[in-house]
C-alpha cells in the first residue's frame, strides 16, 4: 500500500497532473491539500474514473480544502471518518478516514502563518500557533493511538537541513524556533515517527516545496520540506520506502509542492 500527500494548489486547475501522478505512482491513497473548491465542484467523477472510488471531501470556495481519495474502501461507521474545524473556524483544514484494514489516515493543512513571525503583529501567525496548540492537546487525549498515519502540508520545515539555509530562514515563517518547537510537541503528543526522514539522514538536504518566485526553481534549489508523512510506531516496521517526487514540480502548470509517498510492504 502506498499513501501519498500533495498540496495541489487547486485540484481543478491541476486535475491532469493529479491523474498523471496517480497513474505513474500507483498510490492507493492520495491526500490533497489546498483543493480550493467547494465539494460540489470537486472533480469526484474524474477521480472515480481513475479508480479512486472512495472519497472524503472537505472544501470551500477559493481557499484551503482537503480531500482523501482511495482505491481502498473506507470504514463508514461511527467516527471512522469525518472532518473537524480548529480555532473556532470552519476553514477546511482537517479530514480523516479509516481504511478497511484499520489504518486511520489524518490529512492536515496547517495555516501558513503569513510573513511576520510575531503573533501580536500578525493575526495569521497567531492563528498558526493556536492551531498547533489545539491539535497537540487533542492528540494528547489519546495516548494509546495505533495504526495511524498523519500526513499533509504542515507548513513547517523542522530540521536544519529541511531548508536551503538554516541561518537565513531562522526568522522566516515556516522555520522559526517557536514553530519548530510546537510542531515537535505535536509530533510527540501523537507518538508519531517521521517516516520520510527515517530513510534520509538528517544531515542530508530534503525539500518538498520550491517557490514560484524563483526563475529557475530547480537550479536555485532554495526549497523547504513542508510536506510530511508521520506514522505510529506500530506501523513503522511495515514501511519500506519514502519518496519526495521532485520531478513532478517540473511538470507543466505545476503546484509549488511535490507529492510525497510512503510505501507499506514490498
Amino acid at each position: 500500500m502506498k499513501i501519498a500527500t500533495w498540496n495541489i494548489n487547486s485540484v481543478r486547475l491541476r486535475l491532469a497532473n493529479v491523474e498523471r501522478f496517480l497513474a505513474e505512482s500507483q498510490a492507493a491513497v492520495l491526500c490533497l491539500q489546498e483543493t480550493k473548491t467547494v465539494d460540489d465542484t470537486f472533480p469526484a467523477a474524474a477521480l472515480k474514473a481513475a479508480g479512486y472510488t472512495h472519497q472524503m471531501i472537505h472544501g470551500q470556495k477559493s481557499y484551503n480544502g482537503v480531500a482523501i481519495v482511495s482505491r481502498l474502501p473506507f470504514v463508514a461507521t461511527g467516527d471512522a471518518s469525518g472532518s473537524r474545524g480548529w480555532c473556532g473556524k470552519e476553514d477546511c483544514r482537517h479530514i480523516w478516514a479509516r481504511l478497511a484494514d484499520g489504518t486511520e489516515v489524518h490529512n492536515f493543512y496547517i495555516p501558513a502563518g503569513g510573513d511576520i513571525p510575531d503573533p501580536v503583529a500578525n493575526d495569521k501567525f497567531a492563528h498558526k500557533l493556536q492551531f498547533l496548540d489545539e491539535v497537540t492537546d487533542w492528540l494528547a487525549e489519546h495516548t494509546d493511538r495505533r495504526r495511524t498515519v498523519l500526513v499533509g502540508d504542515l507548513n513547517i520545515a523542522p530540521l536544519e537541513h529541511d531548508v536551503w539555509s538554516h541561518k537565513a530562514l531562522l526568522d522566516v515563517v515556516s522555520h522559526t524556533p517557536i514553530e519548530v518547537e510546537k510542531l515537535g510537541k505535536l509530533q510527540r503528543a501523537g507518538g508519531f515517527v517521521d517516516a520520510v526522514r527515517h530513510f534520509t539522514p538528517e544531515s542530508e538536504k530534503l525539500y518538498s516545496w520550491w517557490s514560484y518566485r524563483a526563475k529557475d526553481w530547480d537550479a536555485a534549489d532554495k526549497g523547504r520540506r513542508l510536506d510530511h508523512v508521520w506514522v505510529t510506531p506500530d506501523l513503522m516496521p511495515g514501511v519500506s520506502k519514502a519518496e519526495i517526487h521532485r520531478p513532478v514540480r517540473g511538470w507543466e502548470q505545476p503546484s509549488d509542492h511535490a507529492p510525497v509517498t510512503v510505501t507499506f510492504g514490498a
